[in-house]
């Protein structure tokens, strides 16, 4: 834990603040995070939702209501932050535990370089965040081990799915594209705005089922929670370059636009 990172923990509907030795030593089970800059948050309220739903399909039931309410109300007013909520499991006591990292955002990234990860998905909960968290940094690292900021995961048959901690868009000329749901990914709540930005402004949008060298020439873009849209500027392995970021300026001017008081 860093200087700048504050833990919390649910006992009962009282948040308490806690020290990295009481963190349950488990399972991580479901995480997840979203940017706040001064105040401000796109769609706060869906990653309370999947969080919940993720939640519920281990433990249907539990009160999460009081966890939200602590996270809205603990992140600081101004600066930039990057809170991250979790659900641990001890398997062998079944003991269960909420986390609430307070922790502030790093900085800010418009560019990425991408590597086709080169073993098969080794994810083992491959459409909830958090059990394969780790997974992902490890595909990073062996990503940049390569020369690129991130893996790449592809079907065994060579499809792209997405990145090790991102999701991934294209365009074919105006037409926002992206994997389907025959594949294995993270539902993204950033790919769920891009792709109502596109069709707020009239661009069509359809899914694929793509290999990367169906995208040499293509603009590509890296979606997230911190960094928002990054537009891929290489694709060490893609057999060609990538295209150039044109419809970037538009699409983030209206992300931006998204983002509302996380203040009741």
């Amino acid at each position: 834990m860093s200087d700048q990172e504050q833990l919390y923990t649910l006992q009962g509907n009282v948040i308490v603040g806690i020290t990295p030795d009481e963190v349950l030593n488990g399972q991580l089970m479901v995480a997840d995070s979203w940017l706040v800059s001064d105040g401000r948050a796109r769609n706060l309220q869906e990653h309370y939702s999947r969080f919940q739903n993720w939640v519920h399909q281990i433990e249907p039931g539990l009160k999460l209501t009081a966890l939200f309410d602590a996270a809205t109300k603990l992140t600081p007013a101004e600066g930039s932050w990057f809170p991250r909520i979790e659900f641990l499991v001890n398997p062998e006591t079944a003991q269960t535990q909420l986390i609430l990292r307070m922790r502030e955002a790093p900085e800010l990234e418009t560019r990425i370089s991408l590597w086709s990860y080169s073993e098969p998905d080794p994810r083992i909960s491959p459409t909830i965040k958090g059990p394969d968290l780790s997974l992902g940094m490890q595909m990073r690292r062996a990503a940049q081990m390569h020369g690129a900021d991130e893996a790449v995961l592809l079907s065994p048959d060579g499809y792209i799915i997405e990145g090790a901690l991102s999701a991934l868009v294209w365009f074919r000329d105006d037409v926002l594209c992206a994997p389907g749901s025959d594949l294995d990914w993270i539902p993204s709540i950033t790919r769920q705005e891009v792709f109502a930005i596109a069709e707020s402004m009239g661009l069509q949008t359809r899914t694929e089922k793509v290999k990367p060298a169906d995208l040499v020439d293509l603009e590509i873009w890296a979606l997230s929670s911190l960094h928002g849209i990054r537009a891929v500027d290489e694709w060490v392995d893609l057999g060609g370059p990538v295209g150039a970021p044109r419809h970037l300026d538009a699409f983030n001017k209206r992300l931006r636009m998204q983002s509302t008081s996380i203040s009741p």
